[in-house]
């Protein structure tokens, strides 16, 4: 894997360095808390179920929010959004500490779910904006390296937020959270070039009420079905989501099946942020420069996943199960880059910030119908069990989406213009 491309494009293109180090303070941020707030929900519950909900809400809300926020990404200035929705963040990150009890956990769900909301607001808007500010040959490594962040500093953030919440305390990590959005903001502000395309005079603004919700859902659909290519894309990401539940099973198996309390939690998160930070590099360089290679490295990322997820119950160690973890996320770190770049390139910049929102809607909703379930059956079923039934839902997702896109199995990418209905007008 070369790494002069990218270390080229991130010292020439100032503005998408900004952005990706926005991403990086954020990233971290976010995984710093969630490993000490899994830790806090299964000390002060001892129940996975309950544990879960930190989980549910945080992709749950992501999802309900989505509509809207894809609206408010071709609707507003998406440099203003993502600033906006990083300041809001700030105070709530920092109600975590509120949470001292089983009596007031129910604060860290209440925070849990507004960070979400504006999670939802900044996700999309800043996958919309990556085309306008690179240049369309700089537009992979880009997709590359803005993939690979968020297993960067889930690598960095849930290992360094395992040691910081065992030997500090949770209050740091949950004051290190608040910070990286604030550190975030300050990055976005400084880039100069536009986050969107300028709108032609007269055209018609989306309503940001529940017919523009509506409305955002009925664009993406649309144009989903002008294309079984961008179908099979919206449906990549929703389809690994179907078995993401297991993720809550690494919390239990971090701290009760290996005993290594809030530090276990971490290793395993960490180990999943390394497979998600070196897939994307990896599925670049097997994949190359063409497009026709994106659904088919696809379907390789879901076997990997499938194989190592199910030989992790079987570990004697943690560190072996660290090892299955990371290389199962080889696969989930590759997909996501994969389908996302498929997205960007196929989709016209008027309503790529619905298609993201309905993108990541899809496969937040998925994830937090998986976490329940995940939770339920560790409540009835030894973990391992548990484990192997997730994968066998995703096995299933995983056989469904193959078949279903194996009709447009290499077919190069290229952008669907959108009918006039497709404007989403409201």
């Amino acid at each position: 894997m070369r790494v002069v491309p990218y270390v080229s494009l991130l010292r020439r293109n100032r503005d998408f360095s900004r952005l990706y180090a926005a991403q990086l303070a954020s990233f971290a941020g976010d995984w710093f808390a969630t490993v000490a707030l899994l830790g806090l929900a299964l000390e002060l519950s001892g129940s996975p179920a309950v544990a879960s909900l930190v989980l549910v809400l945080q992709t749950g809300t992501f999802a309900a929010a989505s509509p809207l926020a894809g609206v408010l990404a071709d609707r507003l200035d998406r440099r203003r959004l993502l600033v906006t929705a990083d300041l809001a963040r700030v105070p709530i990150a920092l109600s975590f500490i509120l949470a001292r009890d089983a009596d007031t956990l129910w604060i860290a769900f209440v925070a849990v779910t507004l960070l979400a909301a504006f999670g939802a607001v900044f996700e999309p808007a800043s996958s919309a904006s990556i085309p306008n500010l690179v240049e369309p040959e700089e537009l992979r490594e880009a997709n590359v390296l803005i993939g690979s962040a968020w297993g960067t500093m889930l690598a960095v953030g849930a290992a360094l937020g395992g040691f910081v919440a065992a030997t500090f305390g949770r209050d740091t990590a949950f004051v290190v959270n608040a910070a990286s959005f604030a550190l975030s903001a300050v990055l976005i502000v400084g880039i100069r070039r536009p986050f969107q395309q300028e709108r032609a005079m007269g055209e018609p603004q989306q309503s940001a009420g529940v017919s523009g919700m509506v409305s955002s859902v009925a664009v993406a659909i649309a144009f989903a079905r002008r294309s079984r290519i961008v179908a099979a894309l919206l449906l990549s990401k929703t389809t690994f989501g179907v078995g993401t539940g297991v993720v809550l099973m690494l919390a239990v198996f971090g701290r009760d099946v290996f005993g290594a309390g809030d530090a276990g939690i971490g290793i395993l998160f960490a180990a999943r942020g390394v497979g998600a930070l070196v897939g994307p590099f990896l599925a670049r360089a097997l994949v190359g420069h063409e497009d026709r290679g994106l659904l088919i490295g696809i379907c390789g990322s879901l076997v990997v996943v499938a194989v190592c997820y199910a030989l992790f119950p079987l570990a004697p160690t943690i560190w072996l199960a660290a090892i299955l973890v990371c290389a199962a996320h080889l696969g989930g770190g590759a997909q996501w880059m994969l389908s996302t770049y498929g997205l960007q390139r196929a989709s016209p910049d008027a309503i790529r910030g619905r298609i993201f929102s309905f993108d990541y809607g899809l496969v937040t909703l998925t994830i937090a119908l998986s976490t329940v379930v995940a939770g339920t059956l560790a409540e009835v079923f030894p973990p391992q069990v548990a484990v192997w039934v997730m994968v066998g839902l995703l096995s299933l997702s995983g056989a469904s989406w193959v078949l279903f896109s194996w009709p447009a199995w290499g077919r190069p990418i290229r952008e669907v213009e959108p009918r006039a209905g497709d404007s989403g007008k409201a």
